[in-house]
């Protein structure tokens, strides 16, 4: 037997002793997040039961259908005897611990917008029982969850915070990741008290086989999220800033960072692109310029990145307009076949994804677009690949599907399109030049 072994179970029987032991889990919110663990949690034999408020989502899970999983977990899925799915509140009543998975967005004018999470708490703590553990997992600045989530569970429950145990493991998801899944990426973990800390690595290291960090505290832990994507985004607004300078120099970006990339220390390559999507990256340095603000700090290289970033879609677009004023046509009035909807690659997801500005830009400004993905047939107006393309004036590539990467000079030829703007610098590009093909990337 070995010693990592007699390790947990001396652990499990510590907290066996105090309070109650975890054998069932609820898990607030069946997203991208929520969902994943819930089948993973079903799996390593916790009873699960997996909570959303859209009665909608919850019928379509009931027939254990979900588009957003990968080929694994929808045969994982539909085994997960032990996880149930529900809009009913009563099922979440007297469950050892409680995982709070919903999405914690921002408004227009880019506030945070925590009403989910107020939302997902009150519906806890009018079940929390004596001994229950909540972990938030939704994304959130430096204190929100002491500030906000943490009295909102009292207040409703009629429990102090001596009396449940309290802790933060923030999300990390990377969908479309074959080796980096909620299985087996690393997670950190702050607790409000020394036990609350214990007993979520405890749960934890039951579901996930990555390593498990404990932080001194919450507001440690909520801040590891918050400059891991805000550390992306910064790094992708310096080389989309280097993109539109090069571009200008004639200088190709992607040859440069490639040629930067060959030194083995003190460099780590970031490539530019027609903008960022997703959840994460756009969202969260929000977060940290409101935290920042509001401790009298103005976080003015996060604020310049999110300009960069945000502006990139446009220069896209502009990129695709300079291109066709070259061969005596104007975007107004012309068809463009925009291949891409989805923020990542072979996946369907379209949150916060720049290709949808793009396509409203687009249209904006005139233009016909035929619009296909193949993840997201239902928002596409092209019924597949050719019929976006032909009759096209021009195509632009807003997500690096692989059946995008794929393309050659001679797929847009045979369609009758001589003008290519490469948004993910995905294709060949001397192999459509040598073809006389018009292809522009950015920052090449």
């Amino acid at each position: 037997m070995s010693l990592d072994y007699l390790e947990k179970e001396r652990s499990y029987t510590s907290l066996q002793t105090n309070h109650r032991t975890i054998t069932s889990v609820g898990v607030i919110g069946l997203g991208y997040v929520g969902l994943p663990l819930s089948i993973l949690a079903a799996e390593r034999r916790f009873r699960v039961v997996g909570f959303d408020i859209d009665e909608k989502k919850i019928a379509q899970l009931m027939r254990r259908e979900a588009g957003f999983l990968n080929a694994e977990e929808a045969v994982q899925f539909k085994r997960a005897g032990a996880l149930s799915v529900t809009a009913e509140e009563r099922d979440l009543e007297g469950l050892d611990a409680y995982i709070v998975c919903v999405p914690t967005p921002v408004h227009e004018n880019r506030l945070p917008d925590l009403r989910p999470l107020e939302g997902a708490c009150e519906i806890v703590g009018r079940h929390l029982a004596y001994g229950a553990l909540v972990v938030i997992e939704s994304t959130v600045s430096p204190g929100v969850c002491e500030a906000v989530a943490l009295p909102i569970l009292e207040r409703v429950s009629g429990l102090s915070r001596d009396e449940f145990h309290f802790a933060h493991c923030p999300e990390r998801i990377n969908p479309g990741d074959e080796k980096w899944n909620v299985r087996t990426i690393p997670r950190v973990v702050g607790g409000l008290t020394e036990e609350a800390l214990e007993r979520t690595v405890f749960l934890y290291s039951s579901l996930i086989d990555g390593e498990i960090i404990r932080m001194k505290g919450i507001k440690e832990a909520e801040a590891v999220k918050m400059m891991e994507n805000a550390f992306r985004d910064i790094n992708i607004a310096f080389v989309n800033e280097l993109a539109i300078s090069f571009d200008r120099a004639g200088i190709d970006l992607v040859n440069v960072i490639e040629g930067a990339s060959t030194k083995p220390f003190g460099f780590m390559p970031f490539y530019p692109g027609c903008g960022v999507g997703g959840h994460c990256i756009p969202v969260d340095p929000y977060y940290l310029i409101r935290y920042g603000r509001e401790n009298g700090f103005e976080h003015q290289f996060l604020v310049t990145a999110r300009r960069i970033n945000s502006g990139m879609p446009r220069y896209a677009v502009r990129a695709l307009e300079r291109t066709l004023r070259e061969k005596k046509k104007k975007l107004k009035g012309s068809t463009v076949a925009l291949l891409g909807l989805s923020y990542k690659r072979d996946v369907p997801d379209m949150r916060e994804s720049p290709a949808v500005v793009i396509k409203n830009l687009l249209s904006k400004a005139g233009a016909t677009v035929n619009v296909y993905d193949p993840y997201i047939p239902g928002a596409s107006t092209a019924s597949d690949l050719e019929k976006a393309l032909t009759g096209a004036d021009a195509a632009l590539i807003a997500t690096d599907h692989s059946i995008f990467k794929a393309l050659g000079p001679e797929d847009f030829e045979e369609c009758g399109v001589d003008i290519v703007v490469d948004g993910r610098n995905c294709l060949d590009k001397d192999a459509f030049e040598r073809k006389g093909i018009t292809y522009r990337g950015i920052g090449r």
